[in-house]
């Protein structure tokens, strides 16, 4: 018996460290919300890029006005905007729910180690897009943010980790598919941030 509870006290031990050193008020209802926002944008983005259907997967057909510029950079940026709020939001909630600290040197580390590959790609991908060169933008989008996740899920729940896997293997397979990058697109930051915020949810939420 005292055997027992010398292990049991081990494993509540090794728990409360584990928890401590990982951000677990991440939130899979905000990932599937995220993954919404996405789809809905992907549709508006195309509906202002492709009003043409035969130049569908042929950016050389394109043809983008500075009005339909502005209204793509609107678009990205209200999805950015809603996915971050609803994080935040979801995020705290849960750390209420389980009293737990939402911000914290954790939390810091996991903002550090997410923001650098994205500010790095953030900045890479304006200098494409300067230079014309929109083809890769989606690619390069996806592999960024998929490094993030990555670099960031050893702070975090490690789900993230292999989202963060799936979405560079289809910024990778989009390299081959370069006029189909919005369809990528919608699919690794729509349906993967759907599915994988499902897991998460039913996985660490529902209890």
């Amino acid at each position: 018996m005292e055997n027992e509870k010398y292990l049991n006290d081990i494993s509540e031990i090794k728990n409360m460290m584990h928890q401590s050193s990982r951000f677990i008020s991440l939130s899979g209802l905000s990932g599937v919300l995220a993954g919404i926002y996405c789809l809905i944008g992907a549709w508006v983005a195309y509906k202002t890029l492709y009003f043409d259907t035969t130049s569908m997967g042929n950016y050389s057909n394109l043809i983008i006005t500075q009005s339909k510029i502005e209204r793509l950079i609107i678009t990205a940026a209200l999805v950015i905007i809603l996915s971050i709020i609803t994080g935040i939001v979801f995020s705290i909630r849960k750390a209420k729910k389980s009293n737990d600290n939402l911000w914290n040197v954790t939390t810091k580390r996991l903002v550090i180690n997410f923001g650098i590959p994205i500010a790095s790609g953030g900045i890479f991908i304006l200098f494409l897009i300067e230079k014309e060169m929109l083809s890769l933008v989606a690619p390069l989008t996806l592999i960024f943010y998929g490094l993030a996740c990555v670099n960031a899920s050893k702070y975090t729940l490690g789900d993230v980790r292999y989202l963060g896997i799936t979405m560079v293997l289809l910024g990778l397979l989009s390299t081959w598919f370069l006029g189909y990058g919005l369809l990528f697109w919608a699919l690794g930051f729509g349906v993967c941030h759907i599915l994988y915020g499902s897991v998460m949810y039913f996985k660490y939420d529902r209890n």
